[in-house]
């Protein structure tokens, strides 16, 4: 895989001196990222698309509400719709103990700035701007292990320390709307690895179509293989264009799609695509079990990407979404390690079988494509 000289891929710089730790689900991403809470001595950024008052939510918030109460700097962001079912007398808790809550695009049409279509997808945590969470995991009990009474859904989170936490720092300020010249935002970050990352986000205005650029310009660049995870699979024909050219070129393509989904419509969507991409010679795993809600993927092992993006039209077009594209060969081993793994809980789509479905199955997957747009 060849990439491009001085900008990489999705328009945003490669930033060196990086470690990044994988977390598999919430069973390794919450006590890491609660580590660095409650290390925390100047400020926390919190942003999520979900954010439940359960058992997870209040474990969350008390820890924030402890560093609140030292001193620390607490601001969290969430989206409307994904905490709709989020408790007032939570969010009351909240900042009753002087934690700045912003509420993404109220969804109720009294309230000010209210907005329906576009959605605050990401998952970012900054603590003291030197260290930095990203990927799929959001702050709910969907993701805790059933072992503390969670749903144990599959997903990935990672750990970022060194010069590229200020890339998700920027990320959160331009959200928030406040100054990102602040010192105590961005303190001074020596090199704490070797690993090359690079953060690709979408904001409010610009940058729209970087994630897509950048997994576009990676399936165009692969040589080997591609071996993609991905909840929501329901790709435009740029992507899908990128997939069946690198077949072509004899690219061993790998998918892990869920077998067992949270939004059952997109699945049906998604499996409408299967056929065709079945025959240009992918390999399809459903993952069975859990629900899968995981978006990764890595290329030709060198080329990773862990993030909140979808394959789908919502991400694409109107959610705020963050990836980070990790470079090299070691941690592109960690994530195939990872994805092969995940296939011991996957059943393989054979096309022969899969084309002897019932008609009503088709015909049902083949009406929910026509909505993908909307999904």
């Amino acid at each position: 895989m060849k990439l491009k000289k001085g900008g990489g891929l999705g328009n945003q710089h490669i930033i060196n001196g990086n470690r990044v730790t994988l977390l598999k689900d919430g069973k390794e991403a919450f006590p890491s990222m609660i580590s660095a809470i409650e290390g925390a001595s100047s400020t926390i950024n919190l942003e999520t698309y979900m954010l439940r008052s359960d058992r997870t939510g209040w474990r969350f918030g008390e820890i924030l509400a402890k560093k609140s109460s030292e001193g620390v700097e607490v601001n969290i962001i969430y989206d409307s719709l994904g905490s709709l079912d989020c408790g007032e007398d939570f969010l009351q808790f909240l900042q009753s103990r002087g934690i700045n809550i912003m509420e993404y695009n109220p969804i109720a049409p009294w309230k000010k700035g209210w907005r329906w279509l576009r959605r605050n997808h990401r998952k970012i945590l900054v603590v003291d701007g030197r260290v930095g969470f990203t990927g799929g995991i959001n702050i709910a009990d969907d993701y805790s292990d059933p072992s503390e009474g969670g749903k144990g859904w599959r997903d990935t989170h990672i750990k970022i320390e060194g010069p590229a936490v200020r890339e998700l720092q920027r990320l959160f300020l331009s959200t928030w709307k406040k100054s990102s010249g602040e010192r105590k935002y961005f303190p001074y970050l020596e090199e704490s690895g070797d690993t090359p990352v690079q953060i690709v986000g979408s904001r409010e205005i610009r940058n729209r179509k970087a994630i897509k650029k950048a997994y576009i310009n990676a399936i165009k660049n692969a040589k080997e293989s591609i071996y993609l995870t991905n909840a929501y699979f329901i790709p435009d024909r740029g992507i899908l264009r990128a997939i069946w050219n690198a077949c072509k070129r004899g690219v061993e393509i790998v998918l892990i799609l869920p077998g067992v989904s949270d939004v059952k419509v997109v699945q049906y969507a998604s499996r409408s695509l299967y056929s065709r991409l079945l025959s240009q010679g992918v390999k399809i795993y459903e993952r069975e079990g859990k629900v899968l809600h995981s978006k990764t993927a890595v290329i030709d092992g060198i080329w990773s990407t862990i993030g909140s993006y979808n394959m789908d039209h919502r991400s694409y077009l109107y959610d705020l979404e963050v990836n980070a594209i990790i470079y090299g060969r070691e941690f592109g081993e960690k994530v195939k390690r990872v994805f092969i793994d995940d296939l011991k809980d996957c059943s393989k789509i054979e096309l022969d079988k899969w084309k002897e479905r019932p008609l009503k199955e088709k015909l049902f997957e083949k009406f929910c494509f026509r909505f993908r747009h909307w999904m």
